[in-house]
């Protein structure tokens, strides 16, 4: 079986490291290197959560999409 060379995190998760990796990159404090290696990460990050969001998306889709098979019942609430 093969091992992931990433651990797996939430989209929460990886959104606010994101944001952390903008406000150093903001900061303009770190060498070149570190620069580029942390804008390489928040690349990563972005993709991954761009298609964590289109899954998302496609879910809602067909979740939402009309099943022509299903039957219509009227809706009456208990008078409880």
């Amino acid at each position: 079986m093969p091992k992931k060379t990433e651990t797996s995190v939430s989209f929460e998760q990886a959104l606010q490291e994101l944001e952390s990796i903008v406000r150093r990159l903001e900061g303009g404090d770190m060498p070149l290197e570190d620069a580029l290696n942390e804008f390489e990460k928040g690349v990563k990050l972005a993709k991954s959560g761009q298609q964590t969001l289109q899954k998302a998306e496609q879910r809602v889709q067909i979740l939402m999409k009309p099943d022509s098979d299903a039957e219509l019942t009227t809706f009456t609430p208990d008078s409880h």
